[in-house]
């Protein structure tokens, strides 16, 4: 693996959102910063919003890191392609409630039960709901229905909604106005500016002990920031792809031929097989930019997590046959062969 080759502790770039990683750029340090806010409040809702990889999960993540769990009880929910009675399903198993066999309105019973209880203790709930842009307007009705259990003073519930910037098209709808009026804030989470890029992919490696081995020249962390656009997870492909590369060919600085080499790697798996440019496509043979963002979307409900061991079992097995290639290229009886006669 590449971690002990350039005498990493662990992999700086993998896909899977993780706290101890945070970086606080300045678009995160503002989503950050709202969601603080809005815990201050109690009540109502915080709408982040951003594109594919661009962090969310890793703030909210970083954001129950700080919380104090005395105080607050934090529950998330990541598949929204429900119905509204499923959601209910969802949020009362979130918080540790049986609802297997429920009706709607045992469900309704023992969430606000349970808040109460929350109350009793002196804890608030948070739900954090990802992936916002999926649920129906029937779902959100739903969830804003949660947030009328409340006792004389205080709201019993607050949530979070991330999602992608579709959702903000979804708040705007006429049937979404009652969702609105209680909203507290909003922001939404763009990409990296090339400075932050740079910035971000070197804390990344000093947080696994990196010391500046292998190197990246200035013109290589340019054409990272290009290709992947300042989305982090897009950036942690590139970045992980490239120190494999470099493990596997022994490399400890890298610059622009390096970059490109494995861009073109990326770009060339995600063509669609047997195409190829020609006169109706307009010599667009391979898959744009544009393309690759719809697809990278489309594979938005993918489980990272399994989408990284996936990744480290492969590469495993291409470090075992390294292995045991150079094993047998340094055998005593394969060196004492005699020379083939010319």
């Amino acid at each position: 693996m590449y971690e002990s080759f350039y005498g990493l502790t662990a992999k700086p770039f993998q896909l899977k959102p993780d706290p101890s990683f945070y970086f606080g750029s300045k678009g995160h340090k503002r989503a950050m910063a709202y969601l603080e806010y809005g815990l201050s409040q109690g009540e109502g809702f915080i709408v982040i919003t951003g594109e594919v990889g661009a962090g969310k999960t890793t703030l909210v993540r970083n954001l129950f890191r700080q919380l104090d769990s005395q105080k607050i009880l934090a529950a998330q929910i990541v598949n929204t392609h429900l119905n509204s009675d499923d959601t209910l399903r969802m949020v009362a198993g979130a918080f540790g409630l049986a609802f297997e066999g429920a009706s709607k309105a045992t469900l309704l019973t023992r969430i606000e039960q349970f808040l109460r209880q929350c109350d009793e203790r002196g804890q608030r709930a948070l739900l954090v709901v990802d992936e916002a842009q999926n649920l129906s307007p029937q779902t959100v009705e739903e969830l804003r229905m949660l947030s009328n259990f409340q006792t004389d003073d205080k709201s019993l519930l607050q949530t979070f909604l991330l999602g992608q910037p579709e959702f903000r098209k979804t708040l705007l709808s006429p049937e979404m106005l009652q969702l609105r009026q209680r909203v507290i804030a909003t922001y939404h989470l763009g990409p990296m500016d090339a400075s932050e890029t740079r910035t971000y992919i070197e804390h990344r490696l000093q947080t696994v002990g990196w010391k500046g081995d292998p190197s990246i020249d200035d013109a290589a962390f340019a054409d990272i920031h290009a290709f992947t656009g300042g989305i982090p997870r897009k950036i942690n492909t590139l970045c992980d792809r490239l120190l494999l590369m470099g493990y596997l060919e022994e490399l400890h600085a890298f610059s622009v031929p390096q970059i490109q080499e494995v861009i073109g790697d990326i770009q060339q798996e995600f063509e669609v097989p047997g195409e190829t440019a020609d006169e109706g496509d307009g010599g667009q043979g391979a898959l744009t930019m544009a393309s690759l963002g719809l697809a990278e979307r489309s594979r938005a409900d993918v489980d990272l997590d399994l989408m990284d061991e996936r990744l480290s079992r492969i590469e495993r097995s291409v470090v075992s046959v390294l292995d045991a290639l150079k094993k047998i290229l340094s055998s005593p009886r394969l060196k004492n062969l005699p020379n083939e006669p010319h």
